[in-house]
């Protein structure tokens, strides 16, 4: 079906963007440039970060301030927001919010006065992620309190956009009664046709043929990473040079060094921070000889899809979103969240070069099938030529049905 000759302006409100190295930052910049190809012009309103950065056309940054107890994240001045909003009016025909926090009033309330659509997508899965952060108050209130403020912040919304069904079907569940699309960040493949393994190897000392296994994302708490360390100990005294690369920064990166050293494991570990999406993380993927991942709160699970994307076979637990990346996933080696079975999977694909190569073929080429990036920037501007197309409807309604007499 083809695309309307007119197509909307959208303006796309965030608490998070590059350089803070996160899913939401890889989904909105991922969208950005599949949907420009498209001939979308959409402009971005993030956070300043206390570094320089060169940003694509189309973002404009607004000051923020430090947040405590989290020194990665920031959050928005209102006031220069209004103001970098204001100095936008006229220029956009809906308004898609992509995070729940400063940014999501904000931009809900500028789509209220613009009178045009508001777009939210759920990346973040709270009611798993907030007991790590507030331990002392109970686990049930903790959910019912994530619960109730999805359900506050969705309620006044045109549409809510779900990167994976189980997602989804958790909002259904809180009592979110706005539309759901389901609709994952994809991939552009050219992006994952380089990277060079040895390179990678070279700069930090690994021997050509050490046995490497990966894991990249935020060191967070919620991520489960213990439990891999779990895996890498038992892992170790089968394969006794195995080495756990983790590719990522976060709050919980302290512990994880001190978890790590306690065991003795210090010499089976290293940690090399965020590396740079282009260049080191490709790299880093293409030098890995398995890639290991077991959160149990993603809501989609990007480095998943990257990794089979330069042919590194995965081992992981499915939950949540991961389910649905995994699912009939041909490269994939899907476990229990179990140590014993966990490292027994990951072994064995370390003792099996042929097999190795088998799955990282076809993890490639089934990722190049079912995740294009571009086809998924496709369907989320048919929605907004939908909503954009409907609303002035529901609003004319509106307005008569509150004229004296009606």
């Amino acid at each position: 079906m083809p695309l309307p000759e007119s197509l909307p302006r959208v303006l796309m409100v965030s608490d998070v963007y590059f350089p803070r190295v996160n899913g939401v930052s890889t989904s909105i910049q991922t969208f950005r440039r599949d949907l420009a190809t498209l001939g979308c012009e959409s402009l971005l309103i993030a956070p300043a970060y206390p570094v320089e950065r060169v940003d694509e056309p189309g973002v404009h940054r607004v000051r923020s301030r430090y947040v405590p107890f989290d020194p990665e994240d920031r959050m928005l001045r209102r006031g220069d927001f209004r103001r970098v909003a204001a100095g936008l009016a006229g220029r956009f025909d809906l308004v898609h919010v992509q995070t729940p926090f400063v940014a999501h009033y904000l931009g809900a309330a500028i789509a209220r006065r613009a009178e045009v659509p508001l777009v939210v997508s759920y990346h973040t899965y709270f009611e798993h992620y907030l007991y790590h952060y507030l331990p002392l108050v109970p686990d049930a209130w903790l959910k019912w309190l994530a619960r109730s403020f999805s359900r506050s912040q969705l309620a006044a919304v045109d549409q809510v956009i779900s990167p994976s069904p189980q997602m989804a079907e958790a909002l259904a569940g809180y009592g979110v009664t706005a539309p759901i699309e389901i609709l994952p960040t994809g991939l552009d493949m050219e992006l994952f046709r380089g990277g060079d393994g040895e390179r990678f190897r070279r700069s930090h000392g690994i021997a050509p043929g050490r046995p490497v296994i990966l894991t990249v994302g935020r060191v967070a708490f919620e991520k489960n990473l213990e439990f891999l360390i779990d895996v890498l100990e038992q892992v170790s005294q089968e394969v006794r040079d195995v080495l756990l690369v983790v590719a990522g920064e976060g709050p919980a990166l302290d512990k994880l060094r001190a978890d790590v050293a306690r065991r003795g494991l210090a010499g089976n570990a290293l940690f090399v921070g965020y590396l740079d999406r282009a260049t080191g993380l490709l790299d880093c993927y293409r030098g890995a000889d398995v890639f290991v991942f077991a959160s149990r709160t993603e809501t989609q699970g990007l480095v998943l899809l990257e990794s089979m994307a330069v042919g590194t076979p995965v081992v992981s637990t499915a939950v949540m979103g991961t389910r649905a990346v995994l699912d009939r996933a041909p490269g994939a080696i899907v476990v229990e969240e179990n140590v014993t079975d966990f490292a027994g999977a990951v072994g064995s694909l370390l003792r099996d070069l042929d097999r190795r190569r088998a799955l990282g073929a076809a993890a490639a080429k089934d990722v190049a099938l079912r995740w294009s990036g571009p086809e998924m920037a496709r369907r989320l501007l048919y929605l907004y030529c939908r909503l954009v197309a409907t609303k002035p409807r529901q609003a004319a309604a509106s307005k008569a049905r509150s004229l004296p007499g009606t």
